[in-house]
């Protein structure tokens, strides 16, 4: 069967989406010391459109088994839409530091000016965006791209966190480069957390490497770590999904949020029931 290529969607939404708080401000958010609980934050106003996702991303279990904790700071790539940053920077920002970073807008290949441009305004348009949905001055947030990384940032980051991108930098070679600039800004001690969708077990390089579908093998990501000087330290089954084969012609973005196949495809009610994507849950730490 002939794979249907269609666009990386998580890939392009990261440094071109427009970053926006669901729900009114928070005043208060970065002036009150004490850290939030996990559990408050997840429950908050901003996320009411979010929560339908909580069930397939299990971000409690998830950011737990990650070891984050709210004095701590942490580096999230390419936060696109927002929906893990919408739970990372309120739990972080009054105690510890949240960081966005991005790959460098000037490497890459766009397909119109209007994205170029969508692009290389991201840094100020993701504060920006911060700054609204919290109530925060933009100053405060730390947003930047890999090739602009503050020099007093070396050494400083806790965990730097990966969210279903790996196969956007596989693709478009970029991942060497992201995680030169993780291995930079971590901590002696500090750990890289991924979350990805997971080829099936016996995949083919050229189905699964070599082309585009959103699922990557797990052999492959170790490897990407490995050659960027990282050890895999710890996994968790927590964001699997075995109702899903991971096969789908269209790619990961047939099953639920994105639906690419639109409303006609008789086959709807099936990825419903599916949910989201099965996803790997890593954990890498500095090598020797």
């Amino acid at each position: 069967m002939k794979l249907k290529l269609i666009a990386p969607i998580a890939a392009l939404a990261a440094g071109t989406a427009l970053f926006t708080f669901a729900g009114p401000a928070a005043a208060d958010a970065h002036t009150d010391a004490a850290a939030p609980t996990l559990e408050d934050v997840l429950a908050h106003e901003r996320r009411d459109g979010d929560r339908a996702r909580d069930e397939f991303r299990r971000p409690t279990e998830t950011l737990a088994f990650f070891g984050v904790e709210p004095t701590m700071t942490v580096a999230e790539y390419g936060p696109g839409g927002g929906w893990y940053t919408r739970v990372l920077a309120p739990y972080l920002m009054p105690a510890g530091q949240y960081v966005a970073f991005n790959q460098d807008s000037d490497g890459r290949a766009y397909r119109s000016r209007a994205q170029e441009a969508r692009s290389k305004a991201w840094t100020e348009t993701f504060k920006n965006g911060i700054a609204e949905g919290m109530g925060v001055d933009a100053d405060s947030v730390m947003a930047f791209e890999t090739d602009e990384m503050p020099e007093d940032v070396a050494g400083t980051v806790d965990r730097v966190l990966i969210f279903r991108s790996m196969h956007g930098l596989n693709i478009g070679n970029s991942a060497d480069a992201v995680l030169k600039a993780a291995r930079i800004m971590l901590t002696d001690d500090g750990m890289v957390g991924v979350v990805q969708h997971r080829a099936p077990e016996g995949a083919s390089y050229d189905d699964y490497g070599a082309r585009q579908r959103g699922y990557m093998r797990k052999a492959d990501v170790v490897a990407i770590f490995e050659a960027n000087g990282f050890e895999l330290a710890a996994e968790s089954e927590i964001n699997a999904n075995p109702a899903d084969p991971a096969n789908w012609e269209n790619g990961v973005w047939t099953l639920p949020p994105v639906l690419a196949t639109g409303e006609d495809d008789a086959r709807r009610s099936e990825y419903l029931a599916i949910g989201e994507s099965d996803r790997m849950t890593l954990l890498f730490r500095k090598a020797d």
